[in-house]
């Protein structure tokens, strides 16, 4: 048959860049114009008299027979999408309009190939999602939850796996896990291949395919994200494509969390020592004595003063001094409790804050342990050894007051009074 140009209808499909098909009653190719080849990757000659439902996905086959069938019921189909396997194993997706003919027992079909744009809408989703939830997520556990909810929302996911790499760590340790925990183990050999060869990596076990990717930002290697897939097929080009682009969007996530992470410490935090500093130990001691009256409890404050100090600084030199605040700082943290507060002030000044206390005597046991624990001599490198003594003063709620400033006021006179005959400092 030929158009008003004279030109054979067969001739005018080849020109163009959507492939149209033929498909009879059987579901059996009956022809596939020129683009066919490109799209499904199988010459046309080869695809006819091919069942269309072997080349689709199978996962979308079922939805792909009603759709089939609702054409041949006489409902026109446009704008119809699924995904088949191309000759190479590579998968497209397809969108097709679709039309039944019932005199010639066949149905015609128009196929466009859709896959870099849904490729994009992919990655372009993913880009939000992992957007909303880096803002969103108040810690990093509450970031891995709502990034595998956007992963499985995207790829199939019977299980998913984080390594990360903190700072100190010789390898990354496991920061999340979720979906089957029998393919926990797998995941995580599989992480730990990826994280020392540095490149992505697949793996098929009895009961899943596996697919791990590196998690990274710029030139920092920060972990290893990997997913498990439960029997059913393995992971294509294109879904490890969209895996990598999710861990490429967490990892920048993980490091401007680690980054916020580290800079609220440093705010908070004595950069020498690094215990809490003047604020940080403002803000506990406020909460302490709230809950204190709340409970009617005891708090008490105990104002520590290095002697002599600036003796050091003056006669070893600043390096000295900070190795030896340092060591003060770990004897110190020995003496109290966990739920004890220790912190710097600034120079040699440290407090200790004492919740939930029986009386005066438990305030004074304390300071009698912390001045048996910096009674020992300092060793402080290249045969530096120094012994130093510390005053302390004691405050206590309700005796010295309810509020903060009362408290501070008192155990800071009582700490200046104990430095009244302070032993100097001795190097040997």
């Amino acid at each position: 048959m030929e158009s008003s140009l004279g030109i054979s209808d067969t001739r005018l499909t080849d020109l163009l860049l959507d492939a149209v098909c033929v498909v009879d009653a059987e579901g059996r190719f009956r022809f596939v114009s020129a683009a066919g080849e490109r799209i499904f990757g199988y010459p046309p000659q080869e695809m006819v008299g091919m069942a269309v439902l072997d080349l689709v996905l199978p996962a979308d086959r079922e939805r792909t027979r009603a759709a089939a069938q609702a054409v041949m019921d006489g409902r026109s189909h446009l704008a119809f999408e699924n995904r088949y396997v191309r000759k190479d194993g590579s998968v497209v997706h397809l969108m097709w309009s679709a039309r039944w003919y019932p005199s010639e027992g066949i149905r015609v079909g128009v196929a466009r190939d859709v896959t870099q744009f849904k490729r994009a809408q992919a990655m372009q989703a993913a880009l939000y999602a992992m957007s909303e939830a880096a803002n969103a997520s108040v810690d990093l556990s509450e970031l891995f939850r709502r990034s595998h909810a956007i992963a499985a929302g995207l790829l199939p996911v019977s299980a998913l796996a984080i390594v990360l790499q903190e700072q100190g760590q010789a390898a990354p340790h496991l920061a999340y896990h979720a979906g089957d925990p029998a393919q926990e183990a797998c995941l995580l050999a599989l992480c730990d291949l990826v994280w020392r060869e540095g490149g992505a990596a697949v793996r098929t076990d009895s009961c899943a395919s596996l697919v791990g990717v590196p998690l990274s930002a710029g030139a920092s290697r920060l972990g290893v994200l990997a997913l498990a897939r439960a029997c059913g097929g393995e992971y294509d080009a294109e879904e490890r494509e969209l895996l990598a682009y999710i861990a490429g969007q967490l990892g920048a996530a993980v490091q401007r969390r680690e980054l916020q992470s580290r800079m609220k410490f440093m705010a908070m935090h004595d950069e020498l020592t690094r215990l809490p500093n003047r604020r940080l130990f403002h803000d506990r001691l406020q909460t302490a004595l709230a809950r204190a009256q709340r409970q009617d409890s005891r708090v008490a404050l105990l104002f520590i003063d290095l002697n002599r100090f600036k003796q050091v600084n003056d006669t070893h030199g600043h390096l000295a001094g900070d190795r030896l605040l340092e060591q003060v700082a770990r004897r110190l943290a020995s003496c109290i409790r966990d739920a004890d507060t220790l912190a710097r002030l600034g120079g040699d000044e440290f407090v200790v804050l004492l919740e939930n206390i029986a009386s005066r005597a438990d305030a004074d046991i304390v300071a009698d342990k912390i001045g048996l624990a910096l009674a020992a001599p300092f060793e402080l490198g290249d045969g530096l050894v120094l012994a130093i003594t510390a005053s302390i003063g004691i405050a206590c709620r309700p005796e010295h007051g309810d509020s903060m400033q009362a408290l501070m006021a008192r155990a800071d006179k009582d700490m200046y009074r104990a430095k009244h005959g302070a032993a100097p400092c001795a190097a040997s």
